[in-house]
C-alpha cells in the first residue's frame, strides 16, 4: 500500500491509500478514532485496512495538496556519511559507527510543496535519501530482527545549508531552516519492499540526474542502523529515519552547484516513488 497524507479541497486534513491517480479517503471511511497516519502506524496491522486497500478512490490525487507523510513524527533522524562513494567524495575515512543528525518536523515539507532557501545562505545543497518508518515501540533490537520493526519507505530530500553546517562540529543548524527538507510523496508499505539494500536512487535537479546510486552501497544497512539506533532511542511507531546520501552532492562540484530560485529537485526510489519539489527563495 502506498499511504498519503493530504488537505482536501476543503482545507481539511486527511488520509488514505493511493490507487493510480486517486486516493481511497480511509480517514473519513475509518472515522475519527484513526485521524492521522501516526495513528495507524500506533494501532499497528489492520485487516480492516488491508481490505479497504481493495476498493475504489475517492478522490482524484491531482485535486488534493500532498503533506509529509507524518505532519508530527515523534523522531526525525538523518545519518550522515553512510554511502561508500559519498565517504570517497570526501576523502574521509569509513566511520568507526554511524553518524547521527538530527531534523525538527517543522522543517520539512511535502510533496509538490516548494522547498525554501534560507535568506542568509546560499550554500543550499541537495540530499536525496531513502527514508525508513517506523512501525513499533523497539529496543535494543537485534540486527536479524530489525526490519519487524520498519512499517515502511519514503523519499526524503535532505536539504542542508552548507555554510551554517561549517559553524560548529554540530550539524543541527544545517538541517533545522524551515522547509529545507522534503518527505513522501507516500510512505510505501513494507511489505512491497521486501529488499531495501537494493533499490535505485536518483536525485535530479531541473531534471539533471546528480546523484545516481544503489542501496547497497550504504555502509550500514537498514537493520544495521534501525538496530543502533534502538540501543540508545526507544524507537517508536512514526519515527523516521533517513539513512543518508551518495556522491554527487552540490558543495563537491566544481564550482558548486547550490539550489537557488527557481530550481525543482527530485528524487526518485525504485518501488517507492518521485518525490518533486520547486526551490523558492525565503521572503
Amino acid at each position: 500500500m502506498k499511504l498519503v497524507t493530504f488537505r482536501r479541497p476543503d482545507e481539511s486534513i486527511g488520509w488514505g491509500i493511493v490507487k493510480q491517480d486517486g486516493v481511497i479517503d480511509a480517514h473519513r471511511r475509518m472515522g475519527d478514532a484513526l485521524p492521522t497516519l501516526r495513528s495507524v502506524l500506533d494501532a499497528g496491522p489492520s485487516d480492516k485496512l488491508q481490505a479497504l486497500s481493495g476498493q475504489g478512490p475517492d478522490l482524484a490525487l491531482a485535486e488534493l495538496q500532498i503533506l509529509p507523510p507524518l505532519i508530527n513524527p515523534p523522531k526525525l533522524i538523518m545519518i550522515g556519511l553512510n554511502y561508500r562513494a559519498h565517504q570517497r567524495e570526501l576523502g574521509l575515512p569509513e566511520p568507526r559507527n554511524p553518524v547521527v543528525i538530527a531534523r525538527f518536523a517543522n522543517s520539512q515539507v511535502g510533496h509538490g510543496q516548494p522547498l525554501i532557501r534560507p535568506r542568509v545562505s546560499d550554500q543550499f545543497d541537495y540530499e536525496g535519501e531513502l527514508a525508513v518508518v517506523i512501525g513499533k515501540r523497539v529496543r535494543a533490537i537485534a540486527p536479524e530482527d530489525a526490519l519487524s520493526a520498519v512499517a515502511g519507505y519514503a523519499c526524503y530530500m535532505d536539504g542542508t545549508v552548507r555554510d551554517f553546517q561549517k559553524h560548529s562540529t554540530q550539524v543541527l543548524p544545517a538541517k533545522s531552516f524551515p522547509g529545507t527538507g522534503a518527505f513522501g510523496p507516500w510512505i510505501v508499505t513494507a511489505d512491497e519492499v521486501p529488499d531495501p539494500s537494493n533499490l535505485q536512487l536518483v536525485t535530479r535537479v531541473n531534471g539533471e540526474a546528480v546523484q545516481t546510486t544503489s542501496t547497497d552501497d550504504m555502509i550500514w544497512s537498514v537493520p544495521q542502523l534501525v538496530s543502533y539506533l534502538s540501543v540508545f532511542l526507544e524507537l517508536e511507531p512514526g519515527d523516521v529515519i533517513a539513512t543518508g546520501t551518495t556522491s554527487g552532492v552540490g558543495s563537491m562540484r566544481q564550482p558548486p552547484r547550490w539550489l537557488k530560485p527557481g530550481d525543482s529537485v527530485e528524487v526518485e526510489i525504485s518501488s517507492i516513488g518521485k518525490l518533486t519539489n520547486p526551490v523558492l527563495a525565503e521572503a
